[in-house]
């Protein structure tokens, strides 16, 4: 396991307009008021391309951060079978709290049954393309496409698995190679401090990003898109809570740390992720926040970004509750088999879904579908609503990720539990990201 540092360094304090998450927030606020007060400018494409262009700015680094974040941990391992273990429990984890997830939205939603009296009249043509990406996923096509036709376009893509896949065999080539892999091992670690330095810059713009993103959101789907739906953000975001609160604060508390202050130490993530309504927004700055935390390298690299296909419970209450909230609003009593079928339809759809923004409306279509194909129109109803509800997917799947992260460096004992009471014990500043503290 790598050796980290046991805390922070000492700094003298920052004024507090010059702290990431203080400007991200006023960033999200500025951008919420643009899109109440002024919708045509907030719809402008210039400000919509404010949000987009520092999600893709972010996006662009994934791909080499996750590269040689995982080859630089599985190379400086000497035990192959380790990398297979951590796997294997990564993925039991991800099963387990996953369930969770789908079961708490199902219960949430029997008990507040928000839809019933709701007077829609659903627009299936709003939804059609959704619909269509739904029938034409395929679990099978799902798992052969883990497998990238060339690496190269596997990296030009950004596709998380195929680059995930790609650096596991990478590293375990350059573990058998022993002494004469130490050189190229040295080179990717410089490449990816090279990498964090360009995220840290990179991070500069979030506040702007942010701005953007809120602005255009509420400038086009603003308050009058809420309407009588407010209910199911409500209760959408109370059992988002509630998850986080109970189920990976259970969690948290099994390690040894308090939930609470691992929010408050992801809090630059946190608003990110807000703002911009993508999980992988935050991506590379979580892993480098998670290794600093004392999670083991290797852990962080395997887990983290196989949890974003694997571990979404964010996408996993959503899918439940709607689903319910769609049955109820069209009149559709469904039975305890049926509710029994969409937790075990949605968690094989759910695995096909990613940190990008709508990605859990496509997988809410394919789960519908399977479930009673008469609800699929009554999509429509939840489709203008979907953007306010892909925020909360989000910060629950990337809290989600973070826990996961520590746990399993628990699990294999590969946790610095000095490091990590110091770092979440220490006083609340920014935790922007530092290039020379990775990689170690």
């Amino acid at each position: 396991m790598t050796t980290m540092a046991t805390a922070a360094p000492a700094r003298a304090s920052q004024a507090w307009y010059k702290i990431l998450y203080v400007q991200v927030l006023i960033a999200i606020f500025l951008g919420a008021v643009v899109g109440c007060l002024w919708p045509s400018l907030a719809t402008n494409d210039w400000i919509k391309a404010l949000g987009d262009g520092f999600i893709k700015l972010i996006k662009m680094v994934i791909a080499p951060i996750i590269f040689c974040t995982v080859t630089s941990g599985i190379a400086h391992i000497q035990d192959a079978k380790k990398v297979g273990c951590v796997g294997v429990k990564a993925l039991f984890y991800f099963e387990i709290v996953s369930s969770f997830a789908l079961l708490l939205g199902l219960v949430m939603g029997n008990l507040v049954q928000i839809g019933h009296g709701l007077a829609v009249k659903p627009d299936a043509a709003a939804v059609a393309n959704y619909v269509k990406q739904a029938e034409a996923s395929k679990t099978v096509d799902f798992f052969l496409n883990i497998i990238p036709d060339s690496v190269v376009g596997a990296f030009a893509r950004g596709d998380v698995l195929q680059v995930l896949l790609f650096a596991i065999l990478f590293g375990f080539s350059l573990m058998a190679l022993g002494k004469r892999g130490e050189r190229l091992r040295g080179m990717i670690d410089d490449v990816a401090h090279a990498v964090f330095g360009v995220i840290a810059i990179i991070m500069k713009a979030a506040p702007v990003g942010a701005f953007g993103a809120m602005a255009f959101t509420v400038g086009k789907f603003g308050p009058a898109a809420l309407g009588n739906l407010i209910g199911l953000i409500a209760l959408f975001y109370a059992t988002a809570a509630l998850f986080v609160v109970v189920v990976l604060g259970l969690i948290a508390r099994l390690v040894g740390f308090s939930i609470f202050k691992f929010l408050v130490y992801i809090k630059d993530e946190i608003l990110i992720v807000l703002g911009t309504s993508s999980s992988e927004s935050a991506l590379p700055q979580l892993m480098e926040k998670l290794e600093r935390l004392g999670c083991s390298k290797t852990v962080v690299g395997l887990v983290v970004p196989t949890g974003y296909s694997f571990n979404l419970d964010g996408t996993n209450i959503y899918m439940t509750l709607a689903t319910l909230f769609i049955a109820q609003a069209l009149g559709v009593d469904l039975s305890f088999n049926q509710q029994l079928t969409i937790l075990l339809v949605a968690m094989l759809t759910s695995k096909g879904a990613s940190g990008v923004t709508g990605a859990g409306f496509i997988t809410l279509a394919a789960t519908l579908s399977v479930v009673n194909p008469a609800l699929v129109p009554g999509m429509a109803i939840v489709f203008s609503i979907d953007k306010f509800m892909s925020e909360v997917r989000a910060l629950t799947n990337i809290i989600g990720n973070g826990i996961a992260a520590v746990f399993v460096s628990w699990w294999e004992d590969e946790l610095e539990h000095g490091t990590l009471q110091a770092r979440l014990n220490q006083p609340t500043v920014s935790t922007t990201i530092d290039p020379t503290s990775t990689m170690k």
